[in-house]
């Protein structure tokens, strides 16, 4: 063994303490954006929460809920993948404390498990409304104007995704699927989007694709979801001029009904493989109608 290079060890400690202003500063530079954001389009913190029910034991509150709800909003602008990094990357870190005391009134950044015990006692309906009241309010005040297809209809994509997956029945409500004699149980959600050019997209509501029950008749599946979906999409934006932008899934009679009677247009992506036959009549009347074909590149 042999002494390190006190030149290279110099070197060392000055890389990790430009590293550690490196931190500090994106840190600040992070919760600045995001608190002038949210102030700026919401009203702040307490106004875009203050619906929120608290159904925690109040002689038992340090944090307000609007605390947690900033939190879980900040763990997902680091992307942060777990509760449990709140507690060892942000709540041990001095300079995130303070900022929570600066910006948001709090004695500091909350225990991870403290935001699992209120989040298992919110309502879903709540949570949901937040999210779809920040879209409504982006639209009222007219910032997503420019995003407009044809400058007149927003781009709603639908689309279902994944969300838990387990090898044994999580709950009544599990969806299952069996392959090779193995079943597994599952959670899929379908989002509908706001979605712009530019690559920005805003939830507008998100409908759970779940059984009424543990023995159901018939399992519930995306297509009836999106019929769910789309009479909420119209309840709570009955006005709003909305273009789908949809799969082969959602390409058939009831859903250009449904677009037919909300006054919604349509645009439906067809991979070559999905409904053959129609791939096939369009290639076939396409050139009978030159002026409806419309080609451009995006350049990607």
């Amino acid at each position: 063994m042999h002494n390190p290079n006190p030149a290279a060890a110099g070197v060392a400690v000055l890389s990790d303490a430009d590293t550690m202003d490196s931190d500090i500063q994106a840190q600040l530079a992070i919760f600045r954006t995001l608190v002038v954001t949210v102030q700026h389009f919401f009203g702040g913190f307490g106004r875009l929460f203050h619906a929120l029910t608290d159904h925690r034991d109040p002689t038992h509150i340090t944090y307000q809920l609007q605390t947690l709800m900033t939190t879980e909003v900040l763990m997902f602008l680091l992307r942060l993948f777990a509760c449990r990094q709140i507690t060892h990357l942000l709540r041990a870190n001095n300079s995130v404390a303070d900022k929570y005391q600066l910006w948001l009134e709090s004695p500091g950044c909350p225990h991870g498990d403290t935001l699992n015990y209120a989040f298992a006692r919110s309502e879903v309906a709540e949570l949901q409304a937040v999210v779809t009241n920040m879209t409504r309010t982006l639209i009222r005040s007219k910032v997503l104007y420019p995003h407009r297809l044809l400058d007149t209809y927003y781009l709603v994509a639908v689309d279902g995704t994944g969300v838990l997956t387990f090898a044994t029945r999580h709950c009544p409500h599990c969806l299952t699927v069996t392959r090779h004699g193995h079943t597994r149980y599952y959670h899929p959600v379908l989002e509908a989007k706001l979605v712009t050019a530019s690559g920005l997209a805003f939830s507008l509501l998100t409908e759970f694709t779940e059984n009424p029950g543990e023995n159901p008749t018939k399992q519930d599946c995306e297509l009836k979801a999106f019929y769910r979906l789309m009479a909420r999409l119209k309840q709570h934006f009955p006005r709003l001029p909305i273009c789908l932008v949809l799969d082969g899934l959602y390409a058939g009679g009831p859903t250009f009904s449904i677009c037919a009677a909300y006054h919604w247009k349509y645009l439906v992506v067809l991979q070559e493989a999905d409904i053959p036959y129609i791939n096939d009549e369009f290639r076939s009347l396409s050139p009978l109608a030159p002026e409806n074909h419309l080609q451009f590149e995006t350049g990607v």
